[in-house]
Order: structure tokens, then sequence, then C-alpha cells
């Protein structure tokens, strides 16, 4: 016979509230360490944090030398986080991402197959070009992003917590390129663009990065820290009027719906799966607990629906060919909602 149970402890408010404070000091202190290494992109560094935080894999998209690599690099040195860099090509094959059988000969004479693992097998993996691989080689990330796993030979292998794939892609270059197809698309959690340095932060840049010495980020943050910052972000509560704003929102971008705005009817091929509501939401708590809230605001979902949105909207021939943005319609989403 069970003896009686413990009364459950009483959640203690402001202890989480502490903790939490506690927490977000040390991802603000990540945040400084790195806006010392990759200058001018404010914003984009915001936002990865921001996936971070919230658990999703991100698309860095901009022209060659903005930084990408170094915006990377930084991240896992001032999180902690060890990270693979795979370069993309077109003879790249999924083997050599996922890992493939060796041959290996046994101290006694034997010879036996053993299992290497890719590069997969990290916390941070950098995909560098990744719209330079054939489609073949996009597909075997599918698995890995969605799941955190990895299939290999009838083997299914557990990724490391946290798994985070940083992908990069060059807008201007098309020869050579295979486009990602929208089921790639839809399990980036944001595409952060990348623009060009203004004339104060281009010249920060080469007093850095011209002389004897340069900046390195620190290590801020630990893997457990993270762990917790990550559930405290998920846990973050969010009002059911916001939950139903950014259901609205992504429905509003499906041109087949009656009350979709004209932009979006004349546009629009396809609109973002619920996927991007998911995101909308997660990116919006990570938005908040950055911000020092215990709580999302309308505010939240209008600063972070462009990123989590831009990549899930397929635009028709006619918008493409004449030039209309998907940030354009994601914003014709938000003022419809």
């Amino acid at each position: 016979m069970n003896g009686p149970h413990p009364d459950p402890q009483p959640f203690d408010a402001r202890a989480f509230e502490s903790r939490l404070a506690e927490l977000r000091g040390r991802i603000l202190a990540v945040r400084a360490s790195i806006a010392q290494v990759f200058l001018g992109q404010e914003e984009a560094l915001d936002q990865l944090l921001q996936c971070l935080l919230a658990g999703g894999h991100v698309l860095l998209e901009g022209p060659p030398g903005l930084g990408k690599t170094t915006l990377v690099r930084a991240l896992c040195g001032a999180v902690g986080l060890p990270f693979q860099r795979v370069q993309f090509t077109p003879d790249l094959l999924p083997s050599d991402i996922l890992g493939t059988r060796v041959l290996r000969t046994e101290p006694g004479g034997a010879h036996v197959l053993r299992l290497e693992r890719g590069p997969i097998f990290t916390h941070v993996l950098f995909a560098d070009e990744i719209n330079r691989a054939s489609p073949r080689t996009q597909a075997a990330l599918l698995e890995a992003m969605q799941e955190g796993q990895v299939t290999l030979y009838g083997e299914t292998l557990p990724l490391p917590e946290p798994f985070f794939v940083v992908a990069t892609q060059n807008p201007i270059e098309l020869e050579g390129t295979y486009p990602l197809p929208e089921a790639q698309l839809d399990r980036f959690l944001a595409r952060i663009d990348l623009s060009a340095p203004d004339e104060d932060a281009l010249v920060r840049v080469l007093e850095q990065t011209t002389g004897s010495s340069t900046a390195r980020a620190q290590a801020s943050l630990d893997l457990p820290a993270l762990l917790e910052l990550r559930a405290a972000t998920r846990e973050l509560p969010i009002a059911r009027a916001l939950l139903a704003r950014a259901a609205r929102i992504v429905l509003a971008t499906d041109p087949r719906r009656a009350g979709s705005p004209e932009a979006i009817r004349a546009n629009v091929r396809h609109g973002a799966s619920p996927r991007g509501a998911q995101a909308l939401v997660w990116l919006a708590k990570a938005r908040a607990l950055l911000a020092g809230r215990l709580h999302v605001q309308p505010a939240d979902l209008d600063a972070i629906a462009r990123p989590a949105l831009r990549h899930r909207i397929v635009r028709s021939f006619d918008a493409e060919a004449s030039g209309v943005g998907t940030d354009e319609l994601v914003q014709a989403a938000l003022a419809a909602s």
C-alpha cells in the first residue's frame, strides 16, 4: 500500500521571476558579447537570439561579405556550444552530412562495419550556402530539423539537445543553385534578411577588422542555462486574444479565403501553414522574454511577423515579375488582422 503523497509545492511566482531575471541578464550578456564582433546588424542579432530561445532553426539570407559566418561563430563562442560547418556544394552527398558505414579491421583481424557519424551530430550545424546542394542532399536535413533525430541504415539516432541549424543562402546568385522547396523552408522558424551596414557601422567594422587584433565573443552562457531559458520561453503566458490574432494573421495570407486582403489574393499562390502560426507565437514569447516582460504584447507579434512568415508565402509569377516582396504581403496580412 502506498504511503501518503506529499503535498505539491506551491508555485513561487517571485522566485520564478527572480530566476528569469538572472537568466535574462546572461542572455543579454551573450548579446553584448556578439555585438562586439558582429557590428551594425542589431535587429538581425536580436532575431537570431529569439530563434535560439524559441527552439527553432534559422535561414540567413544576404549577399556575400555581410558577416554571416562571423555571426554564427560569435554566437557559438558566446553560448559555449560546439558547432560544425558544412559548405554545401552540388556534389555534396547526404552521407557527407549524416554519416556512413566504414569497414574497419579489428585487432584480431576481423572486419566489421562501423557507423561513422557525420557533422550533423553537433549542437549547432552551420549549413553554408544550403541552396547550392542538390534537392536530395537538402532533404537529408528534413528529419533532423523536424524531429531532432537521424535514421541511418534502419537505426534511429537522437541528436544532441539543443540542435540548432543556421543555414545561409545568397539571394543574388541563381547559377548553380537549387531553390529550397516549400517543405524545407517551412522547417525554418525564421528567415533573417541581412542588409548592408550604414556608413557609421562600416567604419566600425573597418576599425575592428583591419588592425593587428580582432575582438572575440566571450562565453557568457552555459548549456544548462540555455536549456532553462528555452523552457521558460515556452512557458511564458500569452493571452488567448493574441493567439487568435496570430491565427488571423496566418489565415490572411491564404489567397483562397474570402476575407483575405486584395494584395494577398492578387499576388500569392500559397499562404503560410499552421507552422507559421506556431512560429509567430514562439518568436513573440522569445521577444517578450528578451525585453524583460513575463507576457506577450501585440507589438511582439507585429515585430516578428516578417521573419516568421516571409519565407512561408509563395508568390505568384506575376508578383515575382513585378517585384512585389513578401514583406509587403506580410504587412498586408498584419493590417487585415
